[in-house]
């Protein structure tokens, strides 16, 4: 595949990818765990199809020591035994988060509320800031047809 833009070589996209990345940093620095943040990058990035965020964040996940097994079985999470009950929790809230247009009114109070068992109200809105940044990602890389499988980890530091 090829991109249709040269995204890393425009200053516009720079420009704009400065505020998102910076949006991505105050997550970063939260209170959510970062394997649930790994685990929430890539199953939203599975939904949208992006090959470009899915190639970065399974690598990155692995380097930071994330366990093969559960990254191979993030998109059959309901059925798999390896994910915590707050790690299940944070993929459905990913799951109804990213597929706002798929259900009449969005994510599901039930949802919300299992959520909620597990996060506090920063972590929750730090969850709920997640999802929309990886959103905002994948759109980007689909829309102009970003390749994948060449990622380095840290490459964007």
């Amino acid at each position: 595949m090829e991109a249709r833009v040269n995204v890393f070589g425009s200053q516009f996209a720079a420009k704009f990818l400065k505020h998102i990345n910076s949006a991505g940093k105050a997550v970063t620095d939260s209170a959510l765990p970062m394997a649930t943040q790994e685990l929430v990058k890539i199953r939203a990035s599975q939904i949208n199809g992006c090959g470009f965020c899915l190639d970065m964040h399974t690598k990155e996940a692995a380097e930071a020591g994330e366990n093969a097994t559960r990254l191979h079985l993030v998109a059959a999470w309901r059925e798999a035994t390896v994910f915590t009950g707050a790690e299940r929790a944070a993929l459905e809230l990913t799951e109804q988060g990213t597929r706002i247009a798929d259900a009449a009114g969005g994510v599901t109070d039930e949802v919300w509320a299992r959520a909620a068992e597990h996060y506090d109200e920063d972590q929750l809105l730090a969850l709920v800031a997640l999802i929309s940044v990886i959103n905002a990602y994948n759109r980007l890389n689909v829309i102009t047809r970003q390749p994948a499988g060449e990622y380095k980890p840290g490459q964007f530091g």
